[in-house]
């Protein structure tokens, strides 16, 4: 049994939530989401909470249940609230800058790397060393993050790259004489 699964969400003031059949949509001050359950699973909303159970005999019931109510409070918090990842640049010239929408890495290529996010994200540098991703689809923002840390991961001897504030690199020796 999910312990995740049977807590029922709270839609709080401010937040409109519709549920067509197996499908629901949030909209919010932030923006507008949907997403649509799986067929092992049901959604009933009464006063003011989502209730997310199992369908009787399904085959990947419980599999899919705590998943689904997970997905629906994302939803419900990234368009109160909204999303934000964190990422830092460490290395000798590594830094970041903003040109329009785009953003603009040296991370020690022989050419600038420049990342267009996708619609719904926003990319902000406050410093050159910094980059905030934020936006109101959790999944969307892990994966834009994801991909600007792929442009140069931590590397294990220097600690040089891009990682999320935070995250811990493990450092090896060197090679010795």
């Amino acid at each position: 049994m999910s312990r995740i699964g049977k807590k029922p969400i709270t839609v709080p003031s401010g937040v409109t939530l519709t549920q067509t059949g197996q499908s629901i949509a949030v909209k919010g001050p932030k923006g507008e989401l949907s997403f649509t359950l799986p067929d092992a699973v049901t959604g009933e909303f009464k006063d003011n909470e989502l209730t997310i159970d199992v369908v009787e005999g399904a085959k990947n019931g419980s599999a899919m249940w705590g998943m689904a109510r997970t997905m629906v409070a994302n939803m419900i918090e990234g368009v109160t609230d909204g999303f934000t990842k964190a990422l830092e640049l460490r290395g000798v010239g590594y830094r970041a800058q903003m040109k329009g929408s785009a953003l603009s890495m040296q991370l020690g290529y022989s050419h600038d790397v420049d990342y267009t996010p996708p619609a719904g994200i926003t990319i902000e540098a406050p410093k050159p060393t910094s980059v905030i991703v934020s936006g109101i689809d959790k999944q969307q923002v892990g994966q834009v993050a994801a991909e600007i840390r792929a442009f140069r991961k931590p590397e294990p001897y220097k600690g040089k790259g891009v990682r999320y504030v935070g995250e811990y690199v493990r450092q090896k020796e060197g090679k010795k004489k």
